[in-house]
Formats: structure tokens, sequence, C-alpha cells
């Protein structure tokens, strides 16, 4: 767990004091902030970190096999239930389970939850036998609890049992001073992984394009844009020079049909109003008209690249230019750099 900001450490040390209290403990943070690392750390740090972890994405499963997958079956229980079996609570009795995304849990399924939260016992399918556990519970969703209960989608007796204590990790983009730490730290454990003799640094560019990125895939989009930045870059001697942050950018890439989905609900660009936002051009002491020009378009290419952090479909989009011809355009005054 690599930072130093006041908002990540104070989620650190907020798991670090409830990790010693046998009580529920809810994770909350958008995806890729390192909700599995607090809930291994209140693991580590608890009483129980000699005995098993045990962790589930609710997610993961259909809503016909959660409650078989949390609490086990019996023979019979079910077409295909041939023997008995144990139940993550089961599994972790003595230990913490961690259920990743539990608020897409089903209604029967947090009925359930709150029956061993609240007696430690739990019924298996085609049972009517009552099992004790002795199983620490902590949570972990992306999602606004409080706003699933309003909505009906989440029981409020559940979340008061859960909710004892309520960890908010913050997203990347708050997190601006940790940003170069970790990314130096993934590019360290990726130049060894290629057989590097050493991580040769990134070029200033590159460190500000780090550092300016909004990150919406938080710490795990970084670690995947610094491994694939020092992979593709393959030169140990020189400072990685170049950022891949959409892997799926190509003039190739297949387009959304038209009144498709994804069309209707990608993000959409106005051309109009990004011209109107290009900087005035610069008449002072013009004696070349051609000249002008020239050096006019190459101050609105810069700015559009910019603007758009140098993604250059996104910038062809708002100049209303095709990506090749923004392409040559880039090449005719030295601003391509790949």
């Amino acid at each position: 767990m690599i930072g130093s900001s006041s908002s990540f450490l104070d989620a650190v040390e907020r798991a670090s004091a409830a990790a010693a209290l046998n009580r529920p403990v809810l994770v909350i943070g958008e995806r890729g902030t390192g909700k599995e690392l607090i809930a291994d750390r209140l693991h580590r740090l608890s009483p129980r970190w000699s005995q098993t972890l045990v962790s589930l994405n609710c997610a993961a499963l259909p809503e016909n096999l959660i409650d078989a997958e949390l609490f086990g079956y019996e023979p019979g229980a079910f077409t295909g239930a041939q023997k008995a079996r144990a139940g993550r609570f089961e599994d972790a009795d003595g230990g913490t389970l961690f259920l990743d995304e539990i608020g897409t849990l089903s209604s029967q399924a947090q009925e359930r939850l709150l029956r061993v939260v609240e007696y430690g016992e739990l019924t298996r399918l085609g049972s009517n036998k009552p099992i004790s556990v002795d199983v620490r519970l902590v949570g972990a969703t992306n999602e606004d609890l409080p706003g699933l209960v309003g909505r009906g989608r989440f029981r409020a007796d559940l979340l008061d049992r859960l909710s004892f204590e309520v960890i908010t990790l913050p997203p990347l983009r708050e997190r601006a001073e940790d940003i170069e730490a970790l990314a130096a730290h993934f590019a360290r454990r990726m130049a060894a992984e290629l057989g590097w003799p050493r991580f040769p640094g990134f070029t200033p560019r590159v460190t500000e394009q780090l550092a300016t990125y909004n990150w919406p895939g938080n710490v795990r989009e970084l670690k995947n844009v610094v491994e694939r930045a020092l992979y593709r870059w393959g030169d140990a001697d020189r400072p990685v020079g170049q950022l891949v942050i959409d892997p799926f950018e190509s003039p190739w890439r297949p387009r959304p049909m038209p009144g498709s989905a994804a069309s209707a609900s990608g993000p959409t660009i106005d051309p109009a109003s990004d011209a109107a936002a290009m900087p005035p051009p610069k008449l002072d002491g013009v004696t070349d008209l051609r000249g002008a020009v020239s050096a006019y378009e190459r101050e609105i290419l810069e700015c559009a690249l910019e603007k758009y952090r140098h993604n250059q479909r996104r910038t062809a989009a708002g100049l209303n230019l095709t990506y090749d011809q923004l392409r040559h355009a880039l090449k005719r005054h030295g601003l391509l750099k790949d």
C-alpha cells in the first residue's frame, strides 16, 4: 500500500484501528482504488490473522447460485446437488469473509445474510439444521448503499448491522501526490519482469501526462498503463517516452453501429464549440499571409492536443478532421511524436 496523501493515510489509519475489533466493516470506493487491499489489512492486523481470509465477488455469480455459494447446500437441494457442500461462511469460520460488490446481492441473499450477521447462524440450502459460524465480515462496494436503501434495493436493517465502520477510499485523482510514487513502484516491478537491469525513468512529458490524467480506473488503471508503457517502449537504456493510456486507440478501431447503445451513450464532441475555444490569431507585425496561417494552424493544433491530453482521436473529432488528416497536419508542423 503506497501513498503519502492525507486522504489515503486517513483511510489506512481507520482500517488499522478497526482491525482489532470483531465488528463488520464496509469499504467503499471506486473501481481500482484498493478495496481488497484494505480488506486484507483488516484481516492481517486482527486477532484472526492466523485463520482463513475467504473472498467472494458477489457480482461474479448468477442470482440463483449466490445462496448456495455463501451458505452451502445439502444433497438434492437443487438439480445437480449430488453431495453436501459447505459455503463460504463455513470456509471462513474463525476467520474473515470478504464480500466484494455486496450491493449486488439479491433480496433473498440479503435476508439470509442478515441472520448470519445478527445471530451467527446459517442454514444450508435443503436443510433445516442451523450451523453456528464465527466469521468477521468485510463488505465492499462502489455503490451508494444508503441510496440503494432509498430505492428499495438494499435492506436498511442489514446496512445498519454492516456499517459499524465505513472506510471510504479516495480516488486517485484526489491523491495527485501519490501518482509518481505509485508509477515508479509499478515501473520497477515491470522492469524486473522484463529482465532490465534497472528502471530508466520517465521523460518529463510522460511524467506530466501521468500527473494530469484523470485516472477513472484509479490505481489499477495506472498499473496497467505503466506496465504497458515499459513493455511497448522496449528500451532499458532510455527513459520511457510514450504512454498508451487507451490500448484500443487505433485508426482501424471498429465504430459503433449508428443507433446502437454504444453510439448513443458514447461521448460527443461539438466541433463548433471547440472551434470557438481556439486561440485568436496573433496578427501583430504580420507580413507574410502564408506564414501567419501556418503559424496559426500550428497554434490551434497545439491548443487542441493540450485540451484532449494528446489523445489524437479525440483531437481529430474536436477539430472536425479525420484521424488521418490530423496525423498529416501534425507531421507537417513537426508535432507528431510517434
